[in-house]
């Protein structure tokens, strides 16, 4: 049963992960970040909180720009490394094996093994709590077309997305999963 408590309730997951991947002079970083999202369709725009102790934070911040990255459910024991290993003292690239290219608008890395990335140049930050939110432009998409559907939706046969449960743990959406499509008619409604 649903009772008052006096502790937060931390109910944002299950949920993607966002790869936060940034260049500034020279170095290389990589975060995994739960928080995260679309601000904005036209211009595209894309926000992500990042704590201000993250050695991210201090990269994206000065580079004034970061790259969003979007990886398979076969990557997901890579997003919990990078979201729990500090890139101030080790290359969580090379731990990871993970590949990438360079920009194409930004200077930030760009992993080959993503889905679905985007290049952000800063347009905004701001801070709440422990957290600062930097929101971005997005000035260029990446996407495997061939893990998407015509209609835009993913490719469960030849995609699975991983979805962070909390905790370490994470569930795999793919073609086993059950899903549900409800069209609602305005009309019915009432509605114009």
């Amino acid at each position: 049963m649903r009772k008052p408590t006096n502790k937060t309730v931390m109910h944002s997951y299950p949920g993607m992960v966002a790869i936060i991947t940034v260049t500034y002079q020279g170095r290389h970083n990589i975060m995994a970040a739960g928080w995260h999202s679309y601000i904005s369709y036209n211009p595209p725009i894309y926000g992500v909180a990042i704590g201000r102790e993250r050695y991210t934070h201090e990269l994206v911040n000065d580079a004034s720009c970061f790259a969003v990255n979007f990886l398979p459910y076969e990557k997901a024991k890579f997003i919990q490394q990078v979201g729990v290993f500090s890139g101030d003292n080790q290359d969580k690239f090379a731990h990871g094996n993970m590949q990438f290219e360079k920009g194409i608008r930004i200077n930030a890395p760009i992993l080959t093994d993503a889905y679905v990335a985007y290049e952000c140049k800063t347009m905004d930050v701001n801070s709440y709590g422990d957290h600062d939110w930097f929101v971005g432009e997005i000035v260029q998409c990446y996407r495997d077309d061939d893990k998407f559907l015509e209609n835009g939706l993913p490719n469960f046969d030849k995609l699975e997305i991983p979805l962070y449960l909390g905790r370490s743990k994470y569930a795999k959406l793919d073609q086993t999963s059950h899903v549900e499509t409800y069209k609602i008619d305005k009309d019915d409604y009432g509605v114009e």
